[in-house]
């Protein structure tokens, strides 16, 4: 018998469930509130399950050196690479709006958070499950906390 499980609240994956889609909203929305919400409404709207955006808390992982450093790209959201990362992210009220806004939508919302300060946050807001990002898919400490997390 195929393996099944529920992933989200009333919808099974595996065995002959259908397909479970995630929209990777990721950044994409240029730290901008209401075309995030417009891509939900899309992702809905072309059949996906789930939109995934990304949870960081830049303090918690960069260096101030990092943060600092000059960044020079024609997609530059700030002279400073603190300063992009800070245009493109929102904070926690921000994200309970959009987590709102998709169960209005009809549509999950999940986010990979991409360290242990976004894991508990998005933990308190109970996504129905963590995704972990494939830049961390081998650190194993960090595999290890969040699955810990998980399982609370």
């Amino acid at each position: 018998m195929p393996l099944t499980f529920e992933l989200c609240p009333g919808r099974m994956v595996g065995g002959h469930h259908p397909c479970f889609i995630i929209a990777e909203i990721g950044q994409n929305h240029q730290g901008d509130i209401e075309i995030a919400k417009q891509m939900i409404r899309m992702a809905k709207e072309c059949g996906a399950d789930c939109a995934k955006f990304q949870k960081s808390e830049l303090e918690h992982r960069f260096n101030r050196s990092a943060l600092e450093r000059p960044y020079n790209s024609k997609h530059s959201w700030g002279k400073t690479y603190g300063e992009h990362k800070r245009h493109l992210e929102f904070n926690h009220e921000q994200y309970r709006e959009l987590q709102k806004y998709a169960n209005e939508t009809g549509i999950f919302f999940t986010a990979s958070g991409w360290d242990d300060m976004a894991v508990d946050f998005l933990q308190e807001i109970k996504v129905p499950f963590l995704k972990i990002a494939s830049a961390d898919s081998n650190n194993l400490q960090y595999l290890e906390r969040t699955a810990k997390k998980g399982s609370q």
